[in-house]
């Protein structure tokens, strides 16, 4: 992986902090690692996660609708979804435009508010798996199901929780102004979260779903879009194991898709972590001629784009 490259870089949540202090610090980190790319002329796009930020949202959104229920109704996910983008972009883009400031680049980066397109029949509709928002007492899910056709699940005797669907994404809504920006010599922060999701409905209305679209699914769809040269998944391991956890547990240099299926059938990666990277990192290696992904720890992410580190994904 040597050499200038196009890069679409998703971001785990170990890099961005479980709350608004933790994650004012993280950034400082997350942004010294991204530039040291950027410094070596990298066009850079980055995906980050929100699943600790989203659920503090939906909780005080919650709490408010507790607070007043005749003047406040929940509110929708995939605005819970657009107003952690927001934020989160907010937080990375000045952290980035200080970290290089310093190191002597004046180079402009931008958040997108982003919405990527889901298919309404996906399968993941009938089947919701994602916990969401705080926990409830078993009378206040029970208004939620009767009133506005929540589905819930008790969670480990701690009360209920919401439970939403995961559908793969179709399609990048605002593609051509992220091409646009990146062509532009911007760096971008988009599809946070994995993107608002949206489905198309009469005329040119998009809808709001009550989803979410799993960061590296939505990352490995933007990179495909953009014609990336790389798609690049930053984790919480320099590289990936087979027999995780195990006494002969071993670590992954390389991975054709071939490999990773015959990995994927034996169960080797867990389901909510590894499998999803796994997953995306081989569909995207198989969109398009020259296409690498790459998966490593944050901190290695430049000794991994150089090659002297994580597993490397490719034909």
């Amino acid at each position: 992986m040597n050499g200038k490259k196009r890069i679409v870089l998703a971001l785990g949540g170990n890099a961005l902090g479980d709350n608004l202090p933790e994650q004012m610090i993280a950034v400082k980190k997350t942004a010294s690692a991204i530039a040291d790319l950027i410094q070596e002329g990298n066009e850079i796009v980055i995906v980050h996660g929100n699943g600790p930020q989203v659920g503090m949202i939906q909780s005080a959104m919650q709490e408010l609708t507790r607070s007043d229920p005749q003047k406040y109704i929940p509110c929708p996910l995939s605005v819970c979804v657009a107003m952690s983008q927001g934020y989160i972009g907010y937080d990375l883009q000045n952290a980035l435009r200080e970290e290089l400031l310093d190191r002597g680049i004046k180079k402009d980066c931008a958040t997108m508010l982003t919405q990527v397109e889901v298919d309404p029949l996906d399968p993941a509709f009938t089947h919701p798996t994602k916990p969401i928002g705080s926990f409830m007492t078993r009378e206040e899910a029970s208004a939620l199901v009767r009133e506005r056709n929540y589905q819930v699940v008790e969670d480990s005797g701690r009360g209920y929780r919401r439970i939403v669907a995961s559908p793969k994404p179709k399609a990048i809504v605002e593609i051509d102004t992220v091409r646009a920006l990146v062509e532009s010599d911007h760096i971008v922060v988009a599809c946070g979260g994995g993107g608002i999701p949206v489905f198309r409905t009469e005329g040119h209305h998009l809808k709001g779903a009550a989803a979410v679209i799993d960061k590296d699914f939505a990352a490995e769809k933007l990179a495909e879009q953009l014609d990336a040269d790389c798609l690049l998944i930053l984790t919480t391991v320099e590289k990936v194991c087979i027999n995780y956890g195990k006494p002969d547990q071993e670590e992954l240099t390389e991975l054709t898709p071939e490999t990773a299926r015959k990995y994927i059938e034996e169960g080797q990666f867990a389901p909510g972590s590894m499998l999803p990277k796994v997953e995306a990192a081989v569909q995207f290696v198989q969109s398009g001629e020259g296409r690498e992904a790459l998966i490593t720890q944050l901190s290695k992410a430049h000794d991994g784009v150089t090659g002297r580190t994580g597993t490397r994904f490719h034909l």
